[in-house]
């Protein structure tokens, strides 16, 4: 599946950056009416954002093993990858250090890697620490809820894959 571009990867920075890649997904439950687990966390400006749960690859992991793990760390629920959503990336400045002045932040680009999930256990849960809020929402809703445009057009195409695969 071809990655989507946006304007975030096209205006990089030039110079001397960090890469970053991350892994996760859309887990769905198609047992009854189809939904899907998402996550919700809070923005710099205190609003509750919902998101696809995603993280950082550990060690030796492939990048599928992340996006299992991550998953159900993040939401509480196992699954299995049945198809490939596709990878976002984007720039963004970090600091090394708390409180640090904007002279030492560094420039990161991101590339996250998304893959759809089967349900195949677990409980829904908000126990991660880096999760404010966990929810099941109806596949319908899926894509209203995301609050990114790059997230939601990678599910756009859930529906028809899942007939595919199931």
């Amino acid at each position: 599946m071809p990655r989507p571009r946006n304007r975030r990867r096209l205006a990089g920075p030039p110079g001397p950056h960090h890469e970053e890649t991350s892994a996760g997904g859309l887990v769905v439950d198609i047992a009854g009416a189809a939904r899907a687990a998402l996550i919700a966390r809070y923005d710099r400006d205190g609003r509750l954002r919902w998101s696809l749960p995603k993280g950082h690859i550990e060690g030796a992991e492939t990048i599928e093993e992340a996006a299992v793990r991550e998953v159900e760390e993040e939401t509480g629920i196992r699954g299995r990858i049945v198809a490939r959503l596709g990878s976002i990336d984007y720039w963004f400045s970090a600091s090394h250090a708390r409180h640090a002045p904007p002279s030492r932040d560094r420039r990161v680009h991101k590339t996250v890697h998304h893959h759809l999930l089967l349900a195949t256990g677990g409980v829904l849960s908000d126990t991660d620490p880096e999760v404010a809020e966990v929810a099941w929402v109806p596949l319908a809703e899926v894509a209203g809820r995301l609050a990114h445009a790059d997230e939601r057009r990678l599910v756009a195409h859930v529906p028809e894959i899942l007939v595919a695969v199931t």
